[in-house]
């Protein structure tokens, strides 16, 4: 599982889409997450403006597993 460091409280699904490069530009989020199945901590999620804090696991099939991990280690 790789790691989406951030040094924010949160970053939204829409810009982990594009962190991830399953998107190329956040005006895509919208249209890739009604075409796409996208899993937060287990769940599908079709919210472009999820949080996503510290421990929560995203899975975008095709793409990859990915864990939101706070840059200094915090919640």
């Amino acid at each position: 599982m790789d790691e989406i460091v951030i040094d924010t409280e949160f970053i939204t699904l829409g810009q982990a889409l594009k962190v991830t490069d399953a998107i190329s530009s956040g005006g895509m989020a919208k249209w890739f997450l009604q075409e796409n199945d996208v899993y937060v901590n287990g769940e599908i999620d079709n919210r472009r403006g999820r949080k996503l804090r510290h421990g929560d696991v995203i899975n975008i099939p095709g793409v990859g597993r990915y864990v939101i991990v706070n840059k200094n280690g915090e919640i």
